[in-house]
């Protein structure tokens, strides 16, 4: 097994366990302030965006690298 392989592995491994922790906040943020529901998931949206794009670039550089 590569580097690369393990590169991307493991980028792919802590953005999957980032966006599980955004969600399960979002979730619990939303359950107690229900009135507040758009600007919560608009948060949610942007930072998970944030994260999979920092995953991307990992992946890529995991890559080109090994």
């Amino acid at each position: 097994m590569s580097l690369a392989a393990v590169g991307a592995g493991l980028a792919v491994i802590g953005a999957g366990l980032g966006i599980g922790r955004i969600g399960g906040s979002a979730m619990d943020a939303i359950a107690r302030q229900p009135e507040a529901y758009s600007k919560i998931q608009l948060a949610m949206i942007i930072s998970a965006a944030l994260i999979e794009g920092a995953a991307l670039f990992a992946i890529v550089v995991a890559m080109i690298k090994g």
